[in-house]
């Protein structure tokens, strides 16, 4: 069972007062519990059972601008006492940061919003392995699906409180289900897998069974028989699946940290136009039982849904309280980075799309590192299937995507199919004129 709110609240609060006693000026406490367990499941068998529990702390203390943290997951009292000591002593040597220090007391939260983000309902080991039976049962009514790569369904419960010495000290429980099913498909000796996936907060939100099997499966089917193409330069659509990818490493990029080093290929571009004007992309973080909602940042920081591109203009760094001081800027609630990050449908069709290709690659798995957020170089390894006059014609593996993100992100069109499935989402999206390394 999850440690209540008093007790980690509680505990917070004496560690407060310790190191102010001990000469801190200012103090900072994050308190975790967590609670998880996974099945792992695999052609008709369990193959193990994990289930952990951890219950940790973090500290750190000011002393004018020194700062310095300690974290463990023994709590015993006297432990507590002995490294609370040892953090003081740390910052009392550590060097001067003019920018070190706590958010203002007005930055903090101070009404926090309710955002359905617990579920407490604790679900059997039977009822996991039914669920896991249904996916694999579904999997292999596919004749081409010989073997399983394994299936799992997970289960997450935490609870945490943050406290400072301005007077804040607050926090709330979690919970996420997951659901993972990985089928391998078999012709001619040929082998190829792909996979499918469900998470959510809430148990019955997951998608059903027999419809993650089928995914898995007819994914997997799909890929068999693949070619090597010849290279050249082509539209290319990216998956909605792996489309988010390229959020991800524009979320990287416009980091206030990059911004602070000057690391970012985009460190001259914010306030300009750097994505066409149908583009939007949004960061909020107060969902209702959204996978990537809080109610508010790891410092106790409001936050709230930003427009980090709107209409095309990049108007938004990801911003802690310590780079937005560097920067002269005020802190957005990002300490930890995005939320829950998304890419806002466009107008187009993504049927309509593939339908107009004379000629394009419609990728479906990308493999390794793809941007970088220094110079903005893009190149990828990926695999996906091949359209010729509007239509699907045969699996492709084994080529690689090369350009630059200045240049895709000015020319990606967002379609209209977007789901959200994790923290970070994005409807599919085409962009012209990609060059792509085959054979």
């Amino acid at each position: 069972m999850l440690k209540t709110k008093d007790f980690l609240s509680d505990l917070a609060t004496k560690c407060i007062s310790k190191s102010k006693n001990l000469g801190a000026t200012d103090v900072e406490v994050g308190l975790s519990n967590n609670i998880s367990e996974t099945l792992n499941f695999r052609n008709g068998k369990i193959e193990h059972f994990d289930r952990s529990e951890t219950l940790s702390l973090g500290i750190t203390t000011y002393i004018n601008k020194k700062k310095s943290n300690v974290s463990t997951s023994n709590l015993d009292q006297n432990n507590l006492s002995l490294l609370i000591e040892k953090c003081i002593e740390c910052t009392k040597i550590s060097p001067e940061d003019k920018y070190a220090g706590l958010p203002d007391k007005k930055e903090l939260e101070n009404n926090k919003k309710d955002l359905d983000l617990y579920d407490d309902k604790e679900l059997s080991n039977d009822f996991k392995q039914n669920y896991l039976e249904e996916i694999e049962n579904e999997m292999f009514s596919f004749p081409k699906i010989k073997n399983s790569n394994g299936s799992s369904f997970s289960e997450n419960k935490s609870n945490f409180i943050f406290a400072n010495s301005k007077g804040f000290c607050d926090g709330y429980y979690t919970s996420t289900f997951s659901i993972f099913c990985e089928a391998l498909a078999e012709e001619g000796g040929e082998m190829e897998r792909d996979y499918e996936m469900s998470i959510s907060r809430f148990y019955k939100d997951l998608e059903n069974g027999k419809t993650i099997g089928k995914i898995a499966a007819e994914k997997a089917c799909k890929r068999l028989r693949a070619k090597k193409i010849e290279s050249g330069k082509m539209p290319v659509i990216f998956d909605k699946r792996v489309s988010k990818s390229l959020l991800s490493t524009f979320a990287s990029a416009i980091s206030g940290s990059s911004f602070v080093r000057g690391t970012s290929f985009l460190k001259e571009h914010l306030g300009k136009d750097i994505f066409s004007k149908e583009v939007n992309i949004i960061d909020d973080p107060l969902i209702e039982k959204g996978l990537g909602s809080q109610a508010f940042d790891a410092e106790g920081v409001k936050n709230k849904k930003i427009n980090v591109v709107k209409n095309g203009r990049f108007n938004e760094l990801l911003l802690d309280t310590y780079n937005s001081k560097i920067l002269n800027m005020t802190s957005n609630g990002r300490c930890g980075g995005t939320t829950n990050f998304y890419l806002e449908n466009g107008n187009e069709d993504l049927k309509k799309i593939i339908s107009q290709q004379k000629k394009a690659f419609f990728v479906t798995e990308l493999i390794g590192r793809a941007g970088d957020i220094t110079n903005g170089n893009y190149s990828v390894g990926a695999s996906g299937i091949m359209i010729e006059n509007g239509e699907f014609t045969y699996p492709v593996n084994e080529v690689t995507i090369a350009s630059n993100l200045k240049y895709m992100f000015k020319n990606l069109i967002p379609c209209n199919d977007l789901d959200f499935k994790t923290s970070t989402n994005s409807p599919s999206i085409i962009i012209d004129d990609l060059t792509i390394a085959g054979k």
